[in-house]
């Protein structure tokens, strides 16, 4: 089973920009599509964003798809999550979740331990 491990989270400003990454050891992690969740606590876990195993399929929460963007490097077994014009809201343990299949999010094979990412106003 591929094993996504987080990495980028932070303190930011609102108005700043941060990049998330998410990597795996596992080869086949070029095979999944790939993508982001959110979570702040006593609440549920929110879709943000996934890609395809190819990266040509971008696909975004609404609220979300005109500051954060995803994208993929299948020779680094690397997946970004770039968000910008950070808002205290976007303040949320952010999880990256690789899908059983090649396009789409769901089912989710697995989640990572998640990255903690805190928007000060």
């Amino acid at each position: 089973q591929v094993q996504p491990v987080e990495s980028g989270g932070g303190l930011a400003q609102a108005g700043d920009s941060l990049r998330l990454t998410c990597t795996a050891s596992e080869r086949t992690f070029h095979d999944h599509s790939v993508g982001w969740f959110r979570q702040v606590p006593g609440m549920e876990r929110k879709f943000v964003a996934v890609i395809s195993a190819r990266g040509d399929r971008p696909y975004y929460a609404d609220s979300l798809k005109d500051r954060f963007t995803i994208s993929r490097d299948n020779a680094k077994n690397t997946v970004y999550l770039q968000m910008s014009n950070l808002k205290p809201e976007d303040t949320a343990i952010y999880y990256c979740a690789v899908g059983t299949g090649q396009t789409g999010m769901y089912p989710v094979a697995a989640y990572g331990q998640g990255t903690q990412v805190t928007v000060s106003s």
